[in-house]
């Protein structure tokens, strides 16, 4: 499993966009990682925008879907706007399994849409 975390940097344009690409099976671990950059952020800058890429992604284990129910309900008003990049139908449908764990506006791109994703997450409407 990988997950690897993009913070943005201090002082550049995209203070308030976390990325995040996942591939493989996601492990309780990695929602401990992705908890400690999360709140760091959200203290320093306030509510968020999140990219999240799934390249041949497998889903999570139990312990890591656990995590990931309680990111949503922990951070359920610090996110504005999640982009969900990936290339499978299943992946398509986690928009509208995440949408009652946040008030973010999510929104689903396939990997070949990738800029469009990145477009809509910075504030241009696509």
């Amino acid at each position: 499993m990988s997950m690897y975390i993009r913070a943005p940097l201090e002082d550049g344009p995209d203070v308030r966009t976390l990325e995040i690409s996942v591939s493989g099976k996601l492990v309780e671990d990695d929602y401990k990682k992705l908890v400690e950059r999360t709140d760091e952020l959200i203290a320093n800058h306030g509510k968020l925008n999140m990219i999240v890429e799934l390249t041949d992604f497998h889903g999570w284990t139990a312990g890591a879907a656990w995590e990931d129910m309680k990111f949503g309900i922990e951070h359920f008003s610090h996110i504005e706007r999640m982009a969900l990049i990936g290339d499978s139908a299943w992946e398509k449908g986690m928009t509208l399994f995440i949408k009652p764990f946040t008030s973010a506006e999510v929104k689903y791109f396939d990997h070949n849409d990738s800029e469009a994703a990145y477009n809509w997450i910075h504030g241009d409407d696509y």
